[in-house]
């Protein structure tokens, strides 16, 4: 949420013309969703673009949000973290259904009540996943459908609701904001028919980033108020030029870019060198309403929700996968997981591992990918490495597999992994094999009892 609160916290012409193909296949698809009904499913992703994340909040009206994809936020701050958020905001967040719930028509309401005390309550939950960034030449767009809190003028006093993004350093962390970077999609306060988005970076106060406001812009919900009907509010995050920017939109309008030569490398670099987590929350109270007028008071009115019809992440891939040899493959070498012949489910992306380079992500149950001619040489492997990483939530886990010259072969080998600390926080995990020689194909499977994402794989090879 924008800092403006004052928180403590955290080209051949080929080329062109498919890229302004894919751009305006990207607009329509947006523009078309802004204008379909309360529940819409989130768009089909445009040619050129992969979904890599996403929830429609179906279910059962009252029930709680998945949480293979959100964990809440709870309380008044992050465990040892600044109070109050670090915004000044006055209500708990809680995990009750009275805050957090959906409507049983595809959207996810997120509601602030006060109590006979006075005291007020509402909701904020951030994605488990911690790895959305765009691949090495490639693009990352983030939306969400919203309809803002429904009120306006004296009883719209204190309401801030918002669809952001932290820097993924900053969980567990609770101190390094603005370093890890902070991307505000959309801000709104005091039922204003007002759009803000910001980027957050550097040092505060002050610093490259105009700390605590830093580098933001704002525009107006158009057709109907902001208030009185979704709209589309888009982040899209671009490596694919030489100079990276990131994108803010309303309804497929750009209104709001911000350059990296508009800082210094090392500024850049600390804010986007690493994936980011999605936050949605209603706040009451805090900084950023105090900018324009203050927090509620007796005239504001409680149980007025944000309503998210969806939020969705798409991906561009730009850029060149490591290609499959020509040759055979060596066992006993490291074999880059990008470069398979074939695969199900599998998401390429850059990697902040040593080497850099890509790994392969969203590997989820029932992903596999396939690395043709590998040779195992007449003196039996007995060893498997994997080179793996896993921001999985708690208690979600699965198996990585290696299986030879078919997909429904018996594995030779396998290993159990969760979480490894973060979606790039990356080790070495060794497993026993059944003896192998000669020359095969590998199969690496993705097995899980649950359906959310379990691993990343950067290279694996074998030993004897």
């Amino acid at each position: 949420m924008s800092a403006s609160s004052g928180m403590p916290r955290p080209r051949s012409l080929r080329r062109a013309l498919v890229a302004v193909a894919a751009a305006l296949g990207l607009a329509a698809a947006v523009a078309t969703a802004a204008g379909a009904p309360a529940s819409a499913s989130a768009p089909a992703p445009p040619t050129g673009w992969t979904q890599v994340f996403v929830d429609d909040f179906n279910g059962a009206a009252g029930s709680g949000v998945n949480t293979a994809n959100w964990q809440y936020d709870t309380g008044t701050s992050y465990p040892g973290g600044a109070a109050n958020w670090g915004t000044g905001e006055v209500e708990t967040m809680t995990s009750s259904t009275g805050n957090v719930a959906l409507d049983g028509n595809g959207n996810l309401l997120i509601t602030p009540r006060r109590d006979a005390s006075g005291h007020w309550t509402s909701g904020r939950i951030e994605t488990n996943r911690t790895d959305f960034q765009p691949p090495a030449g490639g693009k990352l767009r983030v939306q969400a459908r919203i309809q803002m809190p429904a009120v306006t003028g004296a009883a719209a006093k204190g309401y801030w609701p918002a669809f952001w993004m932290l820097g993924a350093p900053f969980r567990g962390n609770y101190w390094n904001w603005p370093g890890i970077g902070e991307l505000d999609i959309m801000e709104n306060v005091q039922g204003l028919n007002t759009d803000w988005a910001t980027m957050h970076c550097g040092t505060s106060p002050g610093g490259p980033c105009n700390e605590t406001s830093g580098i933001g812009n704002s525009t107006s919900c158009t057709g109907t108020t902001c208030q009185a009907g979704f709209h589309t509010y888009a982040m899209e995050w671009d490596r694919s030029t030489s100079l990276e920017e990131i994108r803010f939109s309303l309804d497929g309008v750009n209104f709001h870019t911000v350059r990296a030569n508009q800082v210094d490398a090392t500024t850049w670099a600390n804010a986007t060198n690493h994936g980011y987590f999605i936050i949605l929350n209603v706040a009451m109270g805090g900084g950023f309403p105090d900018a324009f007028g203050g927090g509620p008071d007796a005239g504001t009115e409680p149980g007025h929700p944000m309503t998210v019809d969806y939020v969705q992440v798409l991906q561009s891939s730009g850029g060149t996968t490591t290609p499959p040899p020509t040759g055979n493959r060596d066992a006993y070498s490291a074999i880059q997981a990008e470069s398979y012949d074939s695969q199900s489910g599998v998401v390429p992306e850059s990697t902040t591992d040593a080497g850099g380079g890509q790994d392969i992500g969203s590997l989820a149950n029932g992903d596999w990918a396939l690395y043709k001619g590998v040779d195992f040489g007449s003196t039996a492997a007995r060893q498997f490495y994997a080179r793996v990483a896993s921001g999985a939530a708690s208690g979600v886990s699965g198996l990585v597999e290696v299986r030879l010259d078919s997909r429904t072969s018996a594995p030779v080998g396998s290993f159990a992994v969760g979480s490894t600390g973060g979606w790039q926080s990356w080790r070495t995990v060794p497993a026993n094999i059944s003896a192998v020689t000669g020359t095969h194909d590998v199969y690496l499977t993705f097995t899980s009892g649950q359906p959310a994402d379990f691993v990343n794989v950067n290279w694996f090879d074998f030993g004897h």
